[in-house]
């Protein structure tokens, strides 16, 4: 079943210049994809491609001068750009939820865990505050923290990373969403507490049957924890499909690069490289905007490319699809 639709999304930042003159920088052009119930779907690419802002236009987390200026995000068959206000907000911490980088940032440093833990779960649930404390040391046990009871009273300064990621991840599911966005959960931690919060995410996806959405730049992260993936690169889907699928054949030469520039392949010695900087986003390239950095450029990437279906659900935007 399809949990989220994501229809040709574009989100801009509008603005004035020293000279009062309207600047647009089109972050997000036509990004398009879908997620199902029971996957883990891994959202890719470099710094500044445009993944977190996918998630928070989704969300409805944008403040000026972000702006969504089209496309739809149908969650459930609801598009939730097009919901009033109070409607989305009703939605987020109950129907789907959002797991943000930096933990110990993210959580109140003046509310003790248990508080923030049962505050999140009445705000949505019409429930009593004894109820709504089992449900809290509930899922601090779920989700591996030893002493959930006497955990319930520490302070945000009080706890690891690796154990305040968890509890971000228990804010997350206290209402039992349906979609969980994770924007890079695991930056900070060192490499055994990642592995432990990714598989954390995984089994849950596994257990619960909910649609989960991974923001990563680590190739290695898609590759063993996702069962699909986007590859994103200036504001725009490059290449999508089922993860085994698009490491074993990528399609479009950034695709290829980004695996090619992996510590693996440096070790290896097959090591490629991007090659050149990103695009300016407030003069972005007519046709593709990988065009200027791309080995396989010719006189036809000056034109929008085609979306190639590659079968078995494998897609890549590119005049010059490597079959």
């Amino acid at each position: 079943m399809t949990l989220l639709s994501v229809e040709d999304l574009h989100t801009h930042f509008i603005s004035r210049d020293l000279d009062n003159q309207i600047r647009v920088a089109r972050a997000l052009n036509g990004v398009s994809f879908t997620l199902e119930a029971g996957q883990v779907l891994g959202l890719v690419g470099e710094t500044g491609a445009g993944k977190s802002l996918t998630a928070t236009s989704i969300m409805g987390l944008l403040r000026p001068p972000a702006r969504v200026v089209g496309g739809r995000a149908l969650f459930q068959g609801q598009d939730l750009l097009a919901m009033p206000e109070a409607q989305v907000n009703a939605l987020r911490g109950r129907d789907i939820a959002l797991v943000v980088q930096s933990p110990k940032s993210s959580l109140d440093p003046l509310t003790r865990i248990g508080n923030q833990l049962i505050r999140i779960h009445r705000a949505h649930r019409q429930v009593s505050e004894r109820a709504a404390r089992d449900r809290a040391v509930e899922m601090l046990a779920s989700l591996g923290i030893p002493d959930p009871a006497r955990r319930m009273a520490a302070w945000p300064h009080e706890l690891s990373g690796g154990m305040a990621q968890r509890v971000l991840i228990a804010l997350a599911l206290m209402n039992e969403p349906r979609l969980l966005i994770a924007d890079e959960p695991t930056t900070g931690l060192d490499v055994t507490v990642q592995a432990q919060i990714l598989d954390l995410l995984r089994d849950l996806v596994r257990r619960t049957g909910i649609g989960a959405m991974v923001i990563t730049h680590d190739l290695g992260v898609v590759a063993h924890y996702c069962d699909a993936m986007a590859v994103m690169y200036a504001g725009a889907i490059v290449e999508s499909g089922p993860v085994r699928r698009v490491f074993a054949s990528p399609s479009h030469p950034y695709t290829a690069n980004l695996i090619g520039a992996t510590p693996e392949r440096l070790q290896l010695g097959a090591a490629r490289t991007v090659g050149g900087p990103p695009p300016n986003l407030f003069r972005l390239p007519e046709g593709c905007a990988y065009r200027d950095r791309c080995p396989r450029a010719g006189a036809d990437c000056a034109q929008p490319p085609p979306d190639v279906a590659l079968g078995q659900g494998h897609v890549a935007r590119c005049h010059r699809v490597a079959a």
